[in-house]
């Protein structure tokens, strides 16, 4: 979360799910999955999960001043010991707000 409108819709999400899942108790996941594709579709967007990919990318930019290895940037062999000590910030960064809580992970989305 970045901003304050971040967190109240996070917040509201929460009221909706209680402790529980998002999708109604009558669906399986993937009933879920093809009615949010198809509406994903229906308002002419295709491979959502790839603005995790470019948000990822974005904001590691913003916080290394570098691109993403996956982008071009260095990989992390390349970096010295100073920016290998901001690219593990970065990283971490990154998981807590694509809500992992694996600094690993992010290599999915910005390479290594």
């Amino acid at each position: 979360m970045r901003t304050p409108e971040q967190r109240k819709l996070l917040d509201e999400v929460r009221k909706v799910a209680k402790t529980g899942s998002l999708i109604p108790a009558e669906k399986i996941y993937i009933d879920q999955l093809n009615i949010y594709r198809a509406q994903c579709r229906k308002a002419g967007l295709s491979k959502m999960h790839g603005l995790r990919h470019a948000y990822a990318q974005r904001r590691y930019a913003e916080l290394t001043g570098r691109q993403a290895p996956v982008a071009g940037g260095p990989s992390r062999k390349e970096l010295s010991p100073a920016d290998r000590k901001d690219d593990d910030r970065a990283r971490l960064q990154i998981a807590q707000e694509l809500g992992h809580g694996r600094m690993a992970i992010v290599a999915v989305y910005c390479g290594s």
